[in-house]
């Protein structure tokens, strides 16, 4: 099941929520949700229900294990099991595969290539209990001494499968003391509507022109086509796993959470350091500070230290070599620009440093999106016209003018005119109490438009993917 699914939205969020609230008792409530979160994400794949309670026990008895010996040297191998473990278990069900089918091909040899199916989400939480076990043994988190707050906690519907990644110490007190807000629930439903309509309205529109585009047999069919098939990408990842955010987010706030903010207009950046700052925030942060600091950071050996970061970071979203290419790609842009290249961007006008960003971003996701080397190849000789090809096609032309609404859209609002033009109303309407409730009454109305406008199109689209659930 996914948050764009009519039977998610219409069936399974309202029941949740009418069971939730007319239960008093928080014990109960967390009980619901700990329910509603297992069935949620046993829609893709039951069995791995086993999988993720057993994960949270792992890291519930670690909690237990450091706070017991709290001041001892002994303490630390609750950490240390937390990591074996939790990366013990992606290595085998995200990367034996890969290892393997390297291994015979440096060696000659046919040893048997494993072929698990990646359980959903399991990069996003086992990421999150490690942070809490390290959080823990730090002493910047409190030790959860029941297992089902615990369980909860790691199995929360609203950003189980797809992040962002929430730290333990965000919701350690919500866990046990969240009450109900009526705003807290009307930003809820307007967060998970706006991002909805990111997904359905606009991400679902530019990845079928991407896919139709970049899918090709042997060869783009044109410059054009390859330059529109990699730049709808760019649009549709960046709508896709923000749109997501946004929609965990808001059902985070009916639920009484508040999760940190995973996404800040990305494409507007000066710099890869920057676009980094502002793209799915909370891996990058855990990878600063559960890994990057403890390295020595920026004081000792910082290169290699960003080579690691970016190398892992690049792993992370799968197991192939052209995310590890991607990988290294941002870690050398962010060296470069640590070394001499960041003090030009800062003295340029800004214009042409948000131009180099962008190329970089493009660039980067052509990287990301073939995992066929050749394609990769083949992509990239074609949008410099290496491969004799013409410079547009007839095909590409008509995409672009039968989609040129949404394409404008789409570049509209990866960038914050939306949300400069929507806080200067509502400071406006706050001066005159008629004119806030008049426009709270256009906002309303408007949302539930865009509500049943995404209805409609989830009725009749096939094409309905959320690409993070494969990472």
């Amino acid at each position: 099941m996914v948050f764009s699914d009519l039977l998610f939205i219409y069936m399974f969020l309202p029941v949740c929520l009418l069971l939730y609230y007319i239960i008093p008792s928080r014990i109960y409530k967390n009980g619901i949700l700990i329910i509603s979160s297992l069935l949620f994400y046993s829609f893709g794949e039951p069995v791995w229900v086993v999988l993720l309670i057993a994960s949270a026990l792992v890291d519930y008895i670690n909690g237990l294990f450091i706070e017991r010996f709290r001041e001892q040297k002994i303490a630390v191998l609750g950490v240390v099991m937390s990591l074996i473990i939790n990366l013990g278990v992606l290595a085998i069900f995200k990367y034996s595969g890969f290892i393997m089918e390297n291994i015979n091909l440096l060696t000659g040899l046919s040893l048997p290539v494993p072929n698990f199916t990646l359980p959903i989400g399991i990069s996003f939480y086992t990421f999150q209990t490690i942070s809490y076990t390290v959080d823990v043994y730090r002493g910047k988190a409190p030790v959860q001494r029941n297992f089902l707050s615990f369980l909860m906690y790691v199995s929360l519907f609203f950003q189980l499968v797809a992040g962002p990644i929430v730290r333990y110490t965000t919701v350690a007190e919500e866990i046990d003391s969240r009450k109900f807000s009526v705003v807290d629930m009307s930003r809820g439903f307007e967060r998970f509507i706006v991002g909805l309509g990111k997904k359905v309205i606009i991400a679902n529109s530019v990845g079928e022109i991407a896919d139709g585009l970049l899918k090709f047999e042997t060869i783009p069919d044109s410059v054009l086509a390859a330059w529109t098939g990699i730049i709808m990408f760019s649009l549709q990842i960046y709508y896709d796993f923000s749109g997501y955010s946004d929609m965990a987010i808001g059902l985070g706030m009916m639920f009484g959470f508040h999760f940190e903010e995973n996404f800040n207009y990305p494409y507007i950046s000066k710099s890869a350091s920057e676009f980094w700052r502002r793209w799915h925030i909370s891996l990058g942060s855990f990878f600063r500070d559960y890994l990057y600091i403890p390295m020595g950071g920026n004081r000792k050996h910082q290169y290699l230290n960003l080579a690691v970061v970016w190398f892992l970071t690049g792993l992370w979203h799968g197991a192939s070599w052209n995310y590890i290419l991607w990988g290294l790609f941002w870690g050398l842009l962010i060296c470069i620009e640590r070394l001499f290249f960041g003090k030009i961007l800062k003295k340029i006008p800004s214009v042409f440093s948000r131009i180099y960003l962008i190329f970089a971003a493009i660039f980067g996701w052509v990287l990301f999106y073939f995992e066929d080397m050749e394609k990769l190849i083949t992509c990239i000789k074609s949008m410099f016209g290496t491969n004799r090809l013409v410079l547009y096609d007839d095909i590409t032309v008509s995409l672009i003018k039968g989609n040129c609404f949404i394409i404008a859209a789409a570049i509209i609002f990866s960038m914050p005119i939306y949300k400069i033009t929507a806080d200067k109303i509502e400071s406006l309407a706050e001066r005159s109490g008629a004119a806030y409730y008049s426009a709270k009454i256009v906002q309303s109305v408007i949302l539930f438009a865009l509500l049943i406008i995404c209805s409609i199109l989830l009725v009749k689209q096939t094409y309905n993917p959320f690409l993070y659930f494969r990472y």
